[in-house]
């Protein structure tokens, strides 16, 4: 689940480098067995998403998922938010409410946001799923956000700054655009944040800027890489339920996401599945 810039319902995203959790590698396999859960709830609702399929349904599913294995899901109830996962079709870039009158349909996309919290550790992930035929257009805007979510992760590294990540994020959206000839837009008002004991954690981790700021990357941490694009203007509003964040022009949006650790060995993918 995305943060917003300035701090969402109460959290506040500072920058001082004494208030990022650091985990020992025992805990860091706790997170990770937090992740796999959450990777295995995605690759569920995935193969569930098709035409006739209700965001609902896949909402009970990914729930059902989550506490057979003896967790909880880590949105339910967050601030008030109704349901276990973010549902967020087609406009919708994040928060999206799932619901069993949001009906999926041919050509639709659907971005899935997913957290579980097992033995008190949270994983965080999100992908977007084609529904049926997906346009040449949309499956190209899908595939620059994933190629920009892994750009940022393999800027996760020991004594790097943490708008390197952002800067790389960045770049690559800007080279897919020029790629596939159009400008895809990166939505500045929502981005990652660090994971751990919590779901939502310092430091605030923006999609956009230059290099060299922020926090520097220390082995231990653990930040949620998720960047968010658009097929048109990034200019976003949030409809009347207070949670559903949209695109103003009513242009597609896409959502990818991992939760990722500092190590010494380079980035580690916390949400990646276990197969």
């Amino acid at each position: 689940m995305s943060v917003v810039r300035s701090g969402v319902r109460g959290l506040v995203a500072r920058w001082r480098g004494r208030d990022i959790e650091l985990k020992t590698p025992a805990e860091l396999a706790a997170m990770r067995a937090a992740g796999v859960l959450v990777a295995r709830t995605l690759a569920a609702v995935t193969e569930l998403a098709r035409p006739g399929v209700s965001t609902g349904e896949l909402d009970a599913l990914a729930e059902q998922t989550i506490r057979d294995a003896g967790a909880v899901p880590s949105f339910l109830g967050y601030h008030g938010f109704p349901a276990s996962i973010c549902a967020s079709v087609n406009e919708q870039i994040v928060h999206g409410i799932p619901s069993g009158a949001q009906v999926l349909a041919d050509g639709d996309l659907v971005s899935v946001d997913c957290g579980a919290i097992l033995d008190g550790w949270h994983g965080d992930a999100a992908v977007t799923i084609p529904v049926g035929a997906v346009s040449p257009a949309d499956l190209a805007l899908s595939a620059a956000c994933a190629a920009a979510l892994h750009a940022g992760i393999a800027a996760v590294l020991p004594g790097g700054r943490l708008s390197d990540v952002s800067h790389a994020v960045q770049t690559a959206s800007m080279a897919a655009g020029r790629r596939d000839g159009t400008e895809y837009g990166i939505v500045a008002e929502y981005g990652g944040h660090g994971i751990g004991t919590a779901m939502h954690m310092d430091p605030f981790l923006p999609n956009h800027g230059d290099p060299g700021h922020g926090p520097r990357l220390r082995v231990g941490m653990a930040l949620a890489v998720e960047p968010m694009l658009t097929a048109g203007d990034p200019e976003t509003c949030e409809l009347a339920d207070g949670w559903t964040v949209v695109t103003a022009d009513g242009s597609r949006a896409v959502h990818w996401e991992h939760s990722v650790a500092v190590t010494d060995d380079g980035p580690q993918i916390l949400t990646l599945s276990a197969d």
